[in-house]
């Protein structure tokens, strides 16, 4: 049975979000300040589960059953929806979350599977079509701002190629990457984890004004080459080189620079790559950046439990309730939840029997995805499985629906086209957008 949506959260709320924001620094009065403005964008943020997380020991549990495993279920702030003991941060904002318990697609291989959730296509035909994040970069994108329309932190292996890739949109639209320096601190560590963008900062010896001056002797120098030697390859080139000259500018190398932070706010996201990349996208948002996409399981496949599932699903659901709930917590507190849409998903869900190994096997029969925020009418579940979790009973949603959705959230229309190099008009999604979920 689906539950229905909570209430939204209406004026007085963000009223008294600004209000509580007195007691903080300048900058969220400023960003609650700008997310009341009727006319800013929305940004999304992708959570990106790599290896494909375990519904059945998330939003979908089934306790009694043979199939439920060993975690137990939590109530939450939404009577009648619970979902994993593990998400204690989480279970508190359940009136923000709709849990898409009918996902059902048709990849079962990890490549294979995160393509077609990144760009709704199955990989293998002739054309290269661009990811959703280089879509509604595209569609969202502020021409005036020196940082990328879309970024991708700690992105996994899997993601480096086709997956992130902006396709026949062009370079203009490629993920700009933040990635883990150095070794990861462990589980118990008091170690934080260093992430950044390579190369941001001025060589010693230069200062502004000389590099200003070497990036005009360079611009006209390609501007000549490029009236000589017009190609998609010469061009591509200097679009990819203009988006590093904007990253170095002071003020969008200063939207990276997790040191601003105190460390209380840094420990309150979790010290791991998942938590500090959550932190970034908050930061990232507050510059107006649209999309913004962070791994978790990038190091390797982590959600990838054919063996001793329930240890690393623990770990993991702890690291990622942490993270996730203190982004929702501080996007709120400035104004900013209500015109940022976050998702939640992987490339497939996990078998509900467990198998020899005590793990769970590749299954994208029927499995969870996650909205909130912005746009989304929180505090339900859409979808159904059945007892034992094998197949979907009610609201089977395949993927061009979910990106639909997503794209409705954030104030785009799935059915706008780009057109291929060969002038074919494509859609960014050719589903349905689920209007139960969206407010």
């Amino acid at each position: 049975m689906n539950i229905l949506p909570q209430s939204r959260r209406r004026f007085l709320q963000t009223t008294a979000g600004l209000l509580g924001a007195a007691s903080c620094s300048w900058l969220p009065q400023l960003a609650a300040a700008a997310g009341a403005d009727p006319n800013r964008k929305r940004s999304c943020i992708v959570l990106w589960m790599a290896g494909g997380p375990t519904q059945t020991d998330t939003f979908d549990m089934k306790p009694g059953h043979a199939n439920g495993g060993e975690f137990k279920e939590t109530e939450t702030n939404v009577p009648g929806l619970r979902f994993s003991e593990h998400f204690a941060g989480l279970a508190k904002q359940a009136d923000k979350l709709a849990i898409m318990r009918g996902m059902s697609t048709r990849e079962g291989d990890h490549l294979r599977g995160t393509y077609l959730m990144h760009t709704g296509q199955r990989p293998g035909g002739p054309l290269n079509y661009p990811s959703i994040g280089a879509s509604l970069s595209k569609a969202l994108e502020h021409n005036q701002s020196t940082l990328p329309s879309y970024v991708a932190v700690n992105p996994s292996g899997l993601l480096n190629g086709s997956a992130l890739s902006p396709g026949f949109l062009g370079p203009r639209y490629a993920a700009a990457t933040v990635g883990a320096r150095g070794t990861p601190p462990g589980e118990g560590s008091e170690a934080m984890a260093d992430l950044g963008v390579d190369f941001l900062s001025l060589p010693p010896g230069i200062d502004t004004k000389r590099q200003d001056a070497r990036l005009a002797l360079w611009k006209d120098q390609q501007n000549q080459f490029l009236a000589r030697h017009p190609s998609g390859a010469a061009e591509a080139q200097a679009t990819i080189f203009q988006s590093a000259v904007k990253m170095m500018h002071p003020d969008a190398a200063s939207a990276f620079d997790l040191s601003q932070e105190t460390t209380q706010v840094r420990e309150s996201y979790g010290r791991g790559t998942f938590g500090q990349g959550c932190l970034i996208a908050r930061r990232l948002v507050e510059r107006d950046v649209p999309f913004v996409e962070v791994t978790l399981g990038g190091n390797g496949l982590g959600w990838d439990t054919h063996q001793g599932n329930f240890p690393a699903v623990e770990r993991l659901s702890k690291e990622l309730d942490q993270g996730w709930s203190t982004l929702m917590r501080e996007l709120e507190e400035r104004g900013l939840l209500e015109t940022t849409t976050i998702c939640w998903m992987g490339e497939f869900g996990r078998t509900p029997s467990i198998n020899n190994s005590a793990g769970r096997d590749h299954f994208p029969d029927a499995w969870t995805c996650v909205l909130a925020g912005g746009g989304i009418a929180g505090g339900q579940a859409y979808g159904k499985t059945d007892e034992a979790g094998q197949e979907v009973t009610e609201g089977k949603t395949e993927v061009q629906d979910l990106l639909a959705t997503l794209c409705r959230a954030v104030g785009v229309d799935p059915a706008t086209e780009h057109f291929s190099p060969q002038a074919r008009p494509i859609k960014i999604s050719e589903g349905h957008s689920i209007d139960q979920v969206l407010a």
